[in-house]
């Protein structure tokens, strides 16, 4: 994967990676983004991929503006054309990072998902999220964060994931709330998504745990944003894993300057906004549902603690 920083490095980029006729993907918040493009689809987040395919004909690249619903609909059409993922990304989800994506329809309810991408390059512009609501700069950082903290004890970990996932809670740790004082600091902004680009290399070296499984869950059910359920899944996931995992853990809340990580999450979570799943429109009476999807998910049986049903549905009370 090519990384480069600046959006004046973006054709250079797309040269050294011999694309010449990209399409770009991205929402109508960039349609004066100037782009060099064959097309341009703008229905962001959508479940028409076999249109989307269609409409990339003739291109030798595709070119991915926003976020993760974005980068995830280039995604998609690379697992079906082959076509090379080039990602300007516009939050800090980390979707440019690994290869599998979901696939929501326009309600952001879940429509499917899979893997295999062929990721080429990544192209990092902090101006471009300076008028990035309060809301989605923290739910997609904690988004991040929840990233690092499950590469730290997940059962995929390596070391190459444990240094990016550090790096990146250290970053995010410290440059969060600053942005979320004043959106507009640039030098904040650059940091916090120096931060999200370790967490999403850290992401891509050793996968997911419980804490997205559930958060996964509740957005697949009930579309709420991947960011949100992030914030408020993460510290109960990391309580529930304590037993098993103290010392990664602890490693986590040494990079967050945090002697109780779970509570350092739950505080940067209420600055962002978040603070119970009700407030997200999510029904108590479904709670067990959502628990038994959470159950079957990659990341609940990659956690290092099995976690039944039962068990993830007492979890999601105790935020709910």
């Amino acid at each position: 994967m090519i990384v480069r920083w600046g959006l004046e490095e973006l054709d250079p980029l797309l040269a050294e990676l011999g694309i010449q006729r990209p399409y770009v993907v991205a929402s109508d918040r960039w349609a004066d983004l100037p782009l060099r493009e064959t097309g341009r689809w703008n229905e962001v987040p959508s479940d028409r991929i076999a249109d989307l395919v269609d409409a990339a004909a003739g291109a030798d690249g595709l070119l991915a503006v926003g976020g993760g619903s974005a980068i995830d609909l280039a995604k998609a059409v690379s697992v079906e054309t082959a076509l090379p993922v080039v990602s300007v990304p516009t939050t800090y989800s980390g979707a440019e990072w690994p290869g599998s994506f979901g696939i929501r329809d326009r309600d952001r309810r879940m429509r499917g998902g899979g893997a295999g991408a062929n990721l080429a390059g990544i192209v990092y512009e902090p101006r471009l999220m300076l008028d990035l609501p309060r809301e989605q700069s923290g739910g997609t950082s904690l988004n991040a964060l929840a990233h690092c903290a499950e590469a730290l004890y997940v059962k995929g970990r390596n070391p190459d994931g444990d240094r990016e996932a550090l790096a990146g809670a250290s970053l995010i740790g410290e440059w969060l709330p600053r942005v979320l004082e004043d959106g507009h600091d640039l030098d904040a902004r650059t940091r916090l998504l120096e931060g999200a680009q370790h967490a999403g290399a850290a992401l891509a070296s050793a996968g997911l745990a419980l804490g997205h499984a559930m958060a996964q869950a509740l957005g697949g059910r009930f579309g709420v944003a991947h960011g949100a359920a992030n914030a408020l899944c993460l510290p109960p996931a990391l309580r529930f894993n304590e037993p098993v995992a103290a010392n990664e853990i602890a490693r986590f809340g040494e990079a967050l300057a945090a002697a109780d990580p779970p509570a350092r999450v739950e505080e940067l979570a209420r600055a962002s906004g978040f603070t119970r799943l009700r407030d997200l429109g999510v029904p108590e009476n479904e709670l067990d549902e959502v628990a038994e999807a959470a159950a079957q998910r990659a990341g609940a049986r990659a956690n290092p603690r099995p976690a039944s049903p039962a068990e993830i549905a007492e979890l999601l009370r105790g935020i709910w």
